[in-house]
């Protein structure tokens, strides 16, 4: 067998035949010969230090033993005297955690310590940001039966509206305006009074006990839900359904007691009105006109002002059959105004009719209270009654649950939420899965 070269045998060993002779760590890094399958042996088989580095032992020929120490982080600070007294080392590579043996021969029964490179410093990792609060977190509960009850989550606030100089001014005329129609009509003569009505069908109380006061010059609104008793109470204030109990006055002459001389001063559009349709619509008015009392020059002139005033002019000749239902409901309006009533009461007027043809009856209806006259209407639209009506009264199941100016009985909110809070509240729809699965 070929000796190996001397100081270093083919294992990494050193022989006995040949001089040691003490190398500086850069010498021996450049004759280190590095075996890697061998290394890697005795890497996998050899125990872990107590320091936190691994000691790597090889055994050569003579039973010489080479060890490499591979230091943890920062923490050793023991050098090598030969490392101290020789020349400047060379920077060494990172290396990985696991270091491999590099086979290093010394003098039997001698061992060196190799500085291993400082490792590079860690970065101190990022805080981590605490994670905000889910609105789904569940409170403590101590009693362990109960259910968790969720917080509700904080409405914002809303955001202040800031009015202009001339805004608040406009405002503040409005509301003076509004005050002043309103002690001005504190001082108009009632014209309407109704006390105690009632009435019944068999076992069924559509008018509970009705109390009601209408001024001169009002334009006065009655709202409430289907079935609440809003028709019946219009036709017994008419004259045309008689009531169980109570009174009905107009201008201090009672309904009942004196119907002919009470419908003189009233007109009539009551809720699904059977009209004459096989008459035109000229011959519809001048059939009002002329049972009213009317001379037929007087049928004729008004006749044509309510037509330009409805926009009915070129619908006159035609036959009310033909009429569609908003033309329907318009002409039977100018039918129960023909005569000049002191006082109108009217069920649903604006029932079928376009936006622009209610415009123009409601612009008719307020020069008409401005003159004098006394509106009384019943009507689903709430924007409506708050926007044109004075005053206004909530029937429910046959009860004025409120009655009073719209700005008294809407409280600050509007008259819509307020007809909903004492109609009974919007109510979800249940048992509808066949509905809601239907586009399944």
């Amino acid at each position: 067998m070929k000796p190996a070269e001397p100081g270093v045998d083919a294992i990494g060993a050193t022989s006995e035949e040949d001089d040691v002779t003490p190398q500086s760590p850069t010498d021996m890094a450049d004759n280190t010969v590095v075996d890697d399958s061998a290394t890697d042996d005795a890497v996998a088989q050899m125990p872990a230090s107590d320091g936190g580095a691994d000691d790597v032992t090889t055994d050569g020929a003579a039973g010489g033993r080479s060890t490499e120490a591979v230091e943890g982080a920062e923490g050793d600070k023991e050098t090598a005297p030969e490392a101290a007294s020789s020349a400047k080392p060379r920077p060494a590579s990172p290396r990985s955690p696991r270091a491999r043996s590099t086979g290093t021969s010394r003098a039997a029964g001698g061992s060196d310590r190799v500085p291993a490179a400082p490792r590079a410093p860690r970065k101190p990792a990022a805080p981590r940001a605490k994670a905000a609060p889910s609105a789904s977190d569940a409170p403590i509960v101590l009693d362990p039966t109960a259910a968790p009850i969720s917080k509700p989550a904080k409405k914002p606030a809303p955001k202040a509206v800031r009015l202009t100089a001339a805004q608040k001014k406009a405002a503040a005329l409005a509301e003076a305006e509004a005050a002043e129609r309103a002690a001005f009509r504190a001082q108009q003569p009632v014209v309407l009074s109704i006390s105690g009505l009632v009435k019944r069908f068999g076992s069924t109380t559509a008018v509970d006990g009705i109390d009601l006061e209408v001024r001169q010059g009002a334009f006065y609104g009655i709202v409430g839900p289907n079935g609440a008793g809003k028709t019946t109470t219009l036709s017994m204030v008419t004259g045309l359904l008689r009531p169980d109990s109570g009174t009905i006055t107009i201008n201090d002459l009672d309904v009942w007691a004196n119907p002919a001389q009470a419908k003189k001063i009233i007109g009539v559009l009551p809720d699904r009105l059977r009209l004459f349709d096989r008459l035109t619509g000229r011959q519809m008015l001048y059939y009002a006109g002329t049972l009213r009392g009317l001379d037929n020059k007087a049928v004729r002139e008004r006749s044509d002002d309510l037509a330009a005033a409805f926009g009915l002019e070129d619908a006159l000749g035609r036959l009310v059959a033909d009429y569609s239902a908003g033309m329907t409901k318009k002409i039977a309006l100018a039918a129960a105004m023909i005569h000049s009533p002191r006082i109108l009461v009217l069920d649903e007027p604006f029932e079928s009719v376009d936006p622009v043809s209610a415009a123009n009856v409601i612009e008719i209806l307020q020069k008409y209270v401005e003159a004098g006259g006394t509106v009384v209407l019943s009507s689903h639209s709430m924007e409506m009654i708050q926007r044109v009506c004075d005053g206004v009264a909530i029937i429910v199941q046959g009860q004025v649950l409120a009655q009073g100016t719209v700005d008294e009985v809407r409280r600050g909110g509007t008259l819509e939420d307020r007809f909903v809070e004492l109609a009974g509240g919007r109510k979800a729809a249940e048992g509808m899965e066949w509905l809601l699965n239907s586009s399944n």
